[in-house]
């Protein structure tokens, strides 16, 4: 396993990439990229060297606090501490001059119990809960503690002989705590400017403290076996992304280099994340290599219709002849770069299976008709100088697009 300080270190913690997307952004060195973490995490799964892995909680909001390297004192933030006009809680009134309704409530706790653990410097986590969150409810028979962050319940059983690779004892704690986070990320630096993030946050060395239930993020379970028939049938697949990528590979470094909002690889995404929205599966590369290029080209159309000026008109006429003219001579690079993304989700879907195998006790969905059995939100794996997220984003992307989000008011 990776030593703390071996972790990614990046300016700032900021929005983490899904694996398969890795070829939208970069290209044939993304593809790479993207087989050498599979491969990876394969190999931490079975005990040997390869990727850390960290459970990607599903808490919300993002809350930062620790030691200020400017003045001494303790503080929490939301990521709006990184705004070009940082918001620095110090004081209850900080947060209600930077913040509001249920946001602001959350924060006054933080700021009132996370100081008892002793952080020294600053570091992030991802809040569960705070006192008015904790419920109980029946749930799969079991009398619990339920706690909803943000898309994910959490319902931990009365009497619990473990959750998500806690000890026995986490259903007193919870009970006890007026405040749960997990910690996944450390900053160093000597203004909140120049603030830098390292993936990782030690807390052996945090207080404990009945008002606060802690931890890291860290999996805490290797050596899941893969029998010859699964192991042979993993490695086929990665062959598959390895020849598909060799064929997309021009155009995807293509893909790598049109910027801009409207830019091809940008559009690539959201085409696919409206088969996520929808829940349905990204299956038929011929299908969508198709309909994709009827999605930009009506995407752009729309937008040249909704401008006044002809001079605007122009500007996103350009854009869409510089997106056909990529498109139309690479039908088959493009066919490749789908067949590549859906290859590298067929993938991830085997390690996924075997990370949840110790995962997926005390996760919930809240539908219509009750609570659904789901797994964690996905997982971030981190070797060398990236990182990468992993999630099953038919189930939880999907649920996490259409579900408001009550604590974001202020």
């Amino acid at each position: 396993m990776q030593k703390f300080q071996d972790y990614l270190v990046e300016d700032k913690n900021t929005h983490l990439e899904h694996l398969e997307d890795e070829i939208i952004n970069n290209g044939t060195k993304g593809a790479k990229t993207a087989i050498e973490f599979l491969k990876s995490i394969k190999k931490m799964l079975q005990g040997k060297k390869g990727s850390t892995v960290s459970v990607k909680w599903d808490g919300a909001p993002a809350v930062f606090c620790g030691i200020s390297p400017e003045n001494g004192k303790f503080f929490v933030a939301t990521k709006s501490l990184f705004n070009k006009t940082p918001k620095i809680n110090y004081t209850n009134s900080d947060i209600s001059s930077n913040h509001g309704g249920a946001l602001a409530d959350k924060l006054k706790e933080c700021l009132k119990y996370l100081p008892s653990l002793g952080i020294k410097g600053v570091i992030q986590g991802d809040l569960l809960f705070t006192s008015g969150d904790k419920k109980t409810a029946t749930i799969d028979g079991a009398k619990s503690i339920v706690f909803t962050p943000n898309t994910i319940t959490y319902a931990v059983p009365v009497v619990s002989s473990g959750f998500l690779g806690f000890g026995a004892n986490i259903y007193k704690e919870i009970n006890n705590a007026k405040v749960g986070i997990i910690f996944h990320t450390s900053y160093s630096g000597n203004t909140i400017a120049s603030l830098k993030a390292s993936f990782g946050a030690s807390v052996s060395s945090l207080k404990k403290n009945k008002n606060v239930f802690f931890d890291d993020a860290n999996y805490k379970q290797t050596g899941v076996a893969f029998d010859d028939s699964e192991e042979k049938a993993f490695d086929n697949i990665i062959r598959m992304a390895e020849g598909s990528a060799y064929k997309a590979g021009a155009f995807i470094d293509m893909l790598k280099n049109d910027k801009g909002p409207l830019s091809l690889g940008i559009q690539l995404k959201t085409f696919f994340n409206t088969y996520i929205r929808q829940g349905t599966a990204i299956t038929n590369t011929s299908k969508l290599a198709n309909n994709f290029e009827v999605y930009f080209r009506d995407k752009i159309k729309k937008e040249i219709d909704s401008k006044k000026t002809s001079a605007a008109k122009q500007k996103y006429e350009e854009i869409l002849n510089v997106g056909l003219k990529i498109l139309r001579p690479n039908k088959e690079g493009l066919y490749f770069a789908i067949a590549t993304y859906i290859t590298f989700q067929s993938a991830k879907a085997v390690l996924l299976k075997k990370l949840n195998t110790i995962q997926s006790i005390g996760s919930f969905l809240r539908t219509k008709n009750g609570y659904k059995v789901t797994n964690p939100e996905g997982y971030v794996a981190i070797k060398g100088s990236g990182a990468v997220k992993l999630v099953d984003r038919l189930e939880f992307s999907r649920a996490n697009f259409n579900m408001a989000k009550d604590w974001v008011k202020g």
